[in-house]
Protein backbone atom coordinates (compact mmCIF):
# COMPACT_ATOMS: atom_id res chain seq x y z
CA UNK A 1 0.00 0.00 0.00
CA UNK A 2 1.50 3.56 -0.72
CA UNK A 3 0.54 6.86 -1.59
CA UNK A 4 3.10 9.37 -3.93
CA UNK A 5 3.12 13.04 -2.58
CA UNK A 6 5.08 15.78 -4.74
CA UNK A 7 6.29 18.55 -2.02
CA UNK A 8 6.30 21.15 -3.79
CA UNK A 9 7.05 25.09 -4.35
CA UNK A 10 6.13 28.04 -6.95
CA UNK A 11 9.90 29.74 -6.04
CA UNK A 12 13.05 28.20 -4.88
CA UNK A 13 14.07 29.25 -1.03
CA UNK A 14 10.99 28.18 0.81
CA UNK A 15 12.59 25.07 2.24
CA UNK A 16 10.82 21.92 0.39
CA UNK A 17 13.70 19.63 1.07
CA UNK A 18 13.65 20.37 5.06
CA UNK A 19 9.71 20.05 4.70
CA UNK A 20 10.64 16.83 3.16
CA UNK A 21 12.86 15.18 5.10
CA UNK A 22 10.97 16.37 8.39
CA UNK A 23 7.76 15.06 7.16
CA UNK A 24 9.48 11.82 6.17
CA UNK A 25 11.08 11.47 9.75
CA UNK A 26 7.78 12.23 11.36
CA UNK A 27 5.43 9.94 9.31
CA UNK A 28 8.19 7.21 9.52
CA UNK A 29 7.22 6.87 13.23
CA UNK A 30 3.73 4.66 11.99
CA UNK A 31 4.67 4.28 7.69
CA UNK A 32 7.48 2.94 5.68
CA UNK A 33 8.79 5.97 3.87
CA UNK A 34 11.03 6.45 1.36
CA UNK A 35 12.08 10.14 -0.04
CA UNK A 36 13.05 10.67 -3.51
CA UNK A 37 15.35 14.03 -4.49
CA UNK A 38 13.89 14.61 -7.79
CA UNK A 39 15.11 17.53 -8.06
CA UNK A 40 17.65 16.64 -10.49
CA UNK A 41 19.02 20.12 -11.07
CA UNK A 42 19.55 20.95 -8.06
CA UNK A 43 20.09 18.80 -5.29
CA UNK A 44 20.31 19.21 -1.60
CA UNK A 45 18.35 16.09 0.10
CA UNK A 46 22.28 14.58 -0.13
CA UNK A 47 23.93 17.56 2.14
CA UNK A 48 20.24 17.11 4.64
CA UNK A 49 20.66 13.51 5.58
CA UNK A 50 25.18 12.95 5.29
CA UNK A 51 24.99 11.23 2.19
CA UNK A 52 27.63 13.74 0.65
CA UNK A 53 29.60 10.40 -0.10
CA UNK A 54 27.01 8.20 -1.76
CA UNK A 55 28.47 5.85 -4.15
CA UNK A 56 25.26 5.81 -6.26
CA UNK A 57 22.55 8.21 -6.34
CA UNK A 58 19.25 8.86 -8.50
CA UNK A 59 21.78 10.68 -11.52
CA UNK A 60 23.43 7.09 -11.72
CA UNK A 61 19.49 5.32 -12.84
CA UNK A 62 18.70 8.06 -15.19
CA UNK A 63 21.08 7.84 -17.75
CA UNK A 64 20.56 6.02 -20.94
CA UNK A 65 23.51 3.40 -19.65
CA UNK A 66 22.64 2.81 -16.48
CA UNK A 67 24.07 0.06 -14.93
CA UNK A 68 23.10 0.43 -11.29
CA UNK A 69 19.93 -1.00 -9.99
CA UNK A 70 17.36 0.85 -7.84
CA UNK A 71 18.38 -0.68 -4.60
CA UNK A 72 22.19 0.63 -5.13
CA UNK A 73 20.86 4.49 -4.87
CA UNK A 74 18.69 3.75 -1.82
CA UNK A 75 20.16 4.22 1.35
CA UNK A 76 18.59 3.57 5.28
CA UNK A 77 18.87 6.79 7.37
CA UNK A 78 16.92 8.35 10.04
CA UNK A 79 14.43 5.79 9.77
CA UNK A 80 13.97 6.19 6.20
CA UNK A 81 15.15 5.05 2.45
CA UNK A 82 16.85 7.71 1.11
CA UNK A 83 16.84 8.13 -2.73
CA UNK A 84 19.66 10.84 -3.10
CA UNK A 85 20.79 12.97 -6.42
CA UNK A 86 24.00 14.23 -7.60
CA UNK A 87 25.06 17.50 -7.80
CA UNK A 88 26.86 16.89 -11.30
CA UNK A 89 26.33 19.64 -13.84
CA UNK A 90 27.57 16.51 -16.22
CA UNK A 91 26.03 14.26 -14.76
CA UNK A 92 22.15 16.08 -14.92
CA UNK A 93 22.47 17.08 -18.78
CA UNK A 94 23.18 13.13 -19.20
CA UNK A 95 20.17 11.80 -16.89
CA UNK A 96 16.44 11.19 -18.94
CA UNK A 97 13.77 12.55 -16.49
CA UNK A 98 10.99 10.11 -18.24
CA UNK A 99 13.47 7.07 -16.67
CA UNK A 100 12.36 8.57 -12.89
CA UNK A 101 8.74 6.80 -14.11
CA UNK A 102 10.47 3.53 -13.92
CA UNK A 103 12.70 4.20 -11.08
CA UNK A 104 9.16 5.52 -8.69
CA UNK A 105 7.14 2.54 -10.10
CA UNK A 106 10.00 0.55 -8.21
CA UNK A 107 10.02 2.22 -5.23
CA UNK A 108 6.52 2.33 -4.92
CA UNK A 109 6.33 -1.74 -4.70
CA UNK A 110 8.25 -1.64 -1.27
CA UNK A 111 6.75 1.38 0.79
CA UNK A 112 4.14 3.10 2.31
CA UNK A 113 4.73 6.93 1.41
CA UNK A 114 6.39 8.12 -1.15
CA UNK A 115 7.84 11.54 -0.59
CA UNK A 116 9.16 13.45 -3.66
CA UNK A 117 11.13 16.57 -3.40
CA UNK A 118 10.64 18.57 -6.19
CA UNK A 119 12.13 21.53 -8.59
CA UNK A 120 11.27 24.73 -7.39
CA UNK A 121 9.61 25.95 -11.05
CA UNK A 122 7.71 24.17 -13.23
CA UNK A 123 8.73 25.52 -16.66
CA UNK A 124 10.65 21.55 -17.69
CA UNK A 125 10.02 18.28 -18.08
CA UNK A 126 12.01 17.44 -15.05
CA UNK A 127 10.51 20.04 -13.48
CA UNK A 128 7.06 19.02 -12.98
CA UNK A 129 6.88 15.04 -13.30
CA UNK A 130 7.28 14.86 -10.09
CA UNK A 131 3.88 16.38 -9.91
CA UNK A 132 2.13 14.90 -12.44
CA UNK A 133 3.33 11.20 -11.12
CA UNK A 134 1.96 12.30 -7.70
CA UNK A 135 -1.23 11.15 -5.86
CA UNK A 136 -1.25 14.93 -4.18
CA UNK A 137 0.98 17.47 -3.69
CA UNK A 138 2.52 19.36 -0.29
CA UNK A 139 2.63 23.14 -1.14
CA UNK A 140 5.59 24.67 0.37
CA UNK A 141 5.21 28.24 1.15
CA UNK A 142 6.62 31.19 2.84
CA UNK A 143 3.51 33.42 4.57
CA UNK A 144 3.50 36.40 1.56
CA UNK A 145 0.47 37.21 -1.05
CA UNK A 146 2.78 36.60 -4.28
CA UNK A 147 4.20 33.28 -2.53
CA UNK A 148 0.74 32.27 -2.23
CA UNK A 149 -0.26 33.53 -5.89
CA UNK A 150 3.06 31.07 -6.97
CA UNK A 151 1.69 28.52 -4.98
CA UNK A 152 -1.80 28.11 -6.85
CA UNK A 153 -0.22 27.66 -10.05
CA UNK A 154 1.17 24.85 -8.37
CA UNK A 155 -2.31 23.95 -7.43
CA UNK A 156 -3.33 24.67 -10.88
CA UNK A 157 -1.09 22.99 -12.81
CA UNK A 158 -1.12 19.57 -10.17
CA UNK A 159 -5.01 19.30 -10.73
CA UNK A 160 -4.73 19.41 -14.08
CA UNK A 161 -2.93 16.06 -14.34
CA UNK A 162 -5.42 14.47 -11.64
CA UNK A 163 -2.58 15.30 -8.61
CA UNK A 164 -4.64 16.00 -5.98
CA UNK A 165 -3.52 18.83 -2.86
CA UNK A 166 -2.82 17.00 0.18
CA UNK A 167 -2.09 20.42 2.02
CA UNK A 168 0.07 23.79 2.45
CA UNK A 169 2.82 24.09 4.86
CA UNK A 170 4.08 28.10 5.55
CA UNK A 171 7.39 27.91 6.38
CA UNK A 172 10.19 30.42 7.69
CA UNK A 173 7.30 32.32 9.25
CA UNK A 174 9.09 35.45 11.15
CA UNK A 175 5.55 36.58 12.29
CA UNK A 176 2.83 34.54 13.00
CA UNK A 177 0.48 36.83 13.96
CA UNK A 178 1.04 38.88 10.55
CA UNK A 179 1.06 35.55 8.52
CA UNK A 180 -2.68 35.39 9.59
CA UNK A 181 -4.43 36.54 6.95
CA UNK A 182 -2.17 35.12 4.34
CA UNK A 183 -2.89 31.82 6.11
CA UNK A 184 -6.55 32.63 6.00
CA UNK A 185 -6.40 33.26 2.34
CA UNK A 186 -4.96 30.10 1.74
CA UNK A 187 -7.92 28.08 3.49
CA UNK A 188 -10.23 29.63 0.86
CA UNK A 189 -8.03 29.09 -2.06
CA UNK A 190 -6.42 25.95 -1.21
CA UNK A 191 -8.13 22.49 -1.81
CA UNK A 192 -6.01 20.47 1.03
CA UNK A 193 -6.01 22.67 4.79
CA UNK A 194 -3.00 24.35 6.17
CA UNK A 195 -0.89 21.86 7.26
CA UNK A 196 1.13 23.83 9.36
CA UNK A 197 2.81 27.02 10.11
CA UNK A 198 6.59 26.34 10.46
CA UNK A 199 8.13 28.94 12.13
CA UNK A 200 11.40 30.83 11.30
CA UNK A 201 14.27 28.76 13.16
CA UNK A 202 17.97 29.21 13.93
CA UNK A 203 17.71 25.56 15.06
CA UNK A 204 17.09 24.42 11.31
CA UNK A 205 20.07 26.72 9.63
CA UNK A 206 21.90 25.14 12.37
CA UNK A 207 20.82 21.06 11.17
CA UNK A 208 21.50 22.35 7.15
CA UNK A 209 25.20 23.18 8.25
CA UNK A 210 25.37 20.36 10.40
CA UNK A 211 24.05 17.72 7.64
CA UNK A 212 21.60 16.19 10.17
CA UNK A 213 17.50 16.38 9.59
CA UNK A 214 15.93 18.98 11.71
CA UNK A 215 13.89 16.63 13.64
CA UNK A 216 17.24 14.46 14.44
CA UNK A 217 20.07 17.76 15.32
CA UNK A 218 16.98 19.43 17.49
CA UNK A 219 13.76 17.34 17.72
CA UNK A 220 12.57 19.51 20.42
CA UNK A 221 12.41 23.11 18.55
CA UNK A 222 9.17 24.49 17.54
CA UNK A 223 9.92 23.65 13.96
CA UNK A 224 10.07 20.08 14.54
CA UNK A 225 7.41 20.63 16.73
CA UNK A 226 5.25 21.99 13.70
CA UNK A 227 6.69 19.79 11.29
CA UNK A 228 4.90 16.73 13.40
CA UNK A 229 2.16 18.46 13.29
CA UNK A 230 2.00 18.63 9.78
CA UNK A 231 2.49 14.90 9.37
CA UNK A 232 -0.10 14.18 12.00
CA UNK A 233 -2.23 16.55 10.11
CA UNK A 234 -1.50 14.21 6.71
CA UNK A 235 -4.47 12.16 6.13
CA UNK A 236 -2.15 9.57 4.14
CA UNK A 237 -4.30 7.42 1.57
CA UNK A 238 -2.64 4.38 0.77
CA UNK A 239 -3.38 3.09 -2.53
CA UNK A 240 -2.54 -0.55 -4.06
CA UNK A 241 1.08 -0.78 -5.03
CA UNK A 242 0.67 -2.31 -8.51
CA UNK A 243 -1.51 0.49 -9.46
CA UNK A 244 0.18 3.03 -8.20
CA UNK A 245 3.20 1.39 -10.18
CA UNK A 246 1.49 1.00 -13.44
CA UNK A 247 0.17 4.60 -13.15
CA UNK A 248 3.93 5.71 -12.54
CA UNK A 249 4.88 4.07 -15.73
CA UNK A 250 2.06 5.46 -18.02
CA UNK A 251 1.92 8.75 -17.33
CA UNK A 252 2.62 11.27 -19.46
CA UNK A 253 5.56 13.69 -19.75
CA UNK A 254 4.87 17.08 -20.19
CA UNK A 255 7.61 19.08 -22.05
CA UNK A 256 6.91 22.25 -20.45
CA UNK A 257 4.08 24.15 -19.28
Amino acid sequence: MVEAFAVASGKGGTGKTTTTVALGMALAEEYDVTIVDADTGMANLLFHTGLTDADATLHDLLVADATADVADAVYDRFGMSVVPCGTSLAAFEEADPERLRAVVAELAADTDVLLLDSPAALGSKSAVLPVVLADRVVVVLQPTIPALSDGLKVQEYAHSYGTDTAGVVFNKVHDPGGAAGVTEKAERYFDGRTLATVPDSDAARSARRAGEPLLAHAPDSDAARAYRGAAATLDVRPGASDDVADRFRSAVVPDSL
